[in-house]
């Protein structure tokens, strides 16, 4: 047992484990038997299924600061409020592509499972190697601070084009390698039938297609998240369990976030600010000759960044909400 105690990424590998095997347990929990037949999720599971995600997300915060101190219990709470932010974009994103290949909601959950899984595995890789760069070149931490700053900005100051799903690169990549059918074959990845030739063939379905492109989505998302944590924490630990509990949660929430989704407009304006925040701290430490900006004064901030974004957001669509509804409170 002498193995459980020895350090892995700065940690005992007990800890790993331990973390590895709550996400495996929830997986199993949630396919095998919340979901185990293919249905429609409604919005009031949805929000329930959030609610016990970021309840034991915080639980696992509460357990990070009585085991690792009060600085890590801070980042973590800080990383994961900030990741749980971050992906409200990826929402939309998720749900373009859901209707880019017409797949019904019956299927989606399906979908959004496996797509869980790739994340875990990718963003292991990615923190993995950002974790390997910082120890041995602990300068690279401005670039990622300059690199949340000018994304911030480009937020700010640029308006996002429409996302066309169609035009994807990985998209028409894999049309061309691959065999592909027009239409879904139920709950199905995958599906034989006969080519062109009348030979059986093995052919990829849309809803497999809309998982890749949704793993494809993450890995793009994860280029703004993973420096953002890394630009609260260098811990491999914390960043790592922070994004994995946002993500899960996220997972579970979107089923209530894409119907509601055009009523954080305004939320993107605070993430915006979030990330110049955040990649300027490092900075704004340096100058003010600290070794680190306070993590509870951080947490603090982007609390409110984001808690106003959202305020702002629901009270500035709210008339459009009750003129749809006629008027009727």
């Amino acid at each position: 047992m002498e193995f459980l105690f020895i350090a892995f990424a700065g940690k005992p590998v007990w800890m790993w484990l331990a973390f590895l095997a709550i996400v495996l347990a929830l997986l199993v929990f949630d396919l095998g038997v919340l979901h185990r037949k293919t249905r429609e999720i409604s919005v009031r599971e949805s929000l329930v299924m959030s609610a016990v995600y970021i309840l034991l997300a915080l639980v696992f915060g509460a357990w990070v600061w009585w085991q690792l101190g009060s600085e890590a219990g801070t980042a973590y709470l800080t990383a994961f409020t900030i990741e749980k932010a971050l992906a409200m974009d990826n929402v939309f994103v998720i749900a373009m592509i859901f209707s880019y290949f017409a797949i019904p909601r019956a299927y989606q959950h399906r979908v959004l499972f496996w797509g869980i899984v790739g994340v875990i595995v990718l963003r292991a890789i990615m923190i993995g190697l950002g974790a390997a760069i910082v120890a041995q070149a602990s300068w690279v931490l401005y670039l990622f601070a300059l690199f949340l700053v000018a994304t911030g900005i480009k937020m700010l100051v640029f308006k996002d084009k429409p996302h066309d799903v169609g035009s994807n690169p990985a998209l028409a990549w894999m049309r061309r390698r691959f065999d592909v059918t027009d239409r879904l074959h139920e709950e199905r990845f995958f599906v034989r039938q006969p080519d062109a030739s009348g030979k059986m063939t093995w052919f990829m379905t849309p809803l497999f297609l809309a998982l890749i492109l949704i793993e494809f989505a993450d890995v793009i998302f994860a280029v703004d998240s993973v420096p953002a944590i890394f630009a609260i924490s260098t811990d491999p630990f914390v960043v790592y369990t922070s994004n994995i509990f946002a993500i899960l949660g996220l997972r579970a929430l979107y089923f209530a976030l894409a119907a509601m989704v055009d009523r954080f407009q305004y939320l993107k304006l605070a993430l915006a600010a979030v990330l110049i925040f955040i990649g300027s701290k490092i900075f704004l430490a340096d100058l003010l000759g600290l070794e680190k900006f306070p993590p509870a004064l951080s947490l603090g901030i982007t609390f409110g960044l984001l808690g106003a974004g959202i305020a702002y957001s629901l009270w500035k669509t709210r008339p459009a909400v009750e003129e749809a509804s006629g008027g009727v409170k």
